[in-house]
């Protein structure tokens, strides 16, 4: 089971380029389940997603489900050619923060050049509670489907991000 917040950032770390980062592309073959095909660096995965948990967990963080099965690159480039929507870049960034989670900072190439945000994973329903956003965060919007992927994927520039 996967439990996730997604936060907007008010100002990037200043120490951005010392954290291990991954290159990522990734797009949407269905979105109600979730699969999803994704390359990281030199990794090729293939996923599912379903929303889980109970209803007072999911309205305070995005709970699912979620299988990841390795994929050979043959397999990836064809289901590439079966997307829906355009392909994800982005470059995420492990961010230790200072209460021992890790915030995976995404910063988005190509259509989405501009757009980032971080999210972080907790264990359980505890763990999401006791969390306290560090201040370089901004807005929590795990809940705001503009900011989920599989929704960005089918974006074609960031003029849905303008309020």
């Amino acid at each position: 089971m996967e439990i996730e917040k997604k936060y907007l950032v008010k100002e990037l770390p200043a120490a951005l380029s010392s954290f291990e980062k991954k290159e990522l592309e990734q797009g949407y073959l269905c979105t109600g389940p979730t699969v999803r095909i994704r390359k990281s660096d030199d990794e090729f995965i293939l996923t599912y997603k379903a929303r889980w948990g109970t209803d007072e967990v999911r309205m305070k963080a995005k709970v699912n489900q979620e299988i990841e099965m390795p994929l050979s690159s043959d397999g990836y480039y064809h289901l590439r050619e079966k997307t829906d929507g355009h392909m994800i870049t982005k470059t995420r960034y492990l961010v230790p923060l200072e209460d021992g989670h890790t915030g995976e900072l995404d910063i988005f190439h190509g259509v989405l050049e501009g757009l980032y945000f971080i999210e972080v994973e907790f264990k359980d329903e505890e763990d999401v509670k006791a969390f306290r956003p560090p201040d370089w965060f901004g807005e929590d919007v795990s809940m705001d489907i503009r900011y989920t992927n599989s929704f960005l994927a089918k974006c074609d520039d960031l003029s849905e991000f303008v309020d």
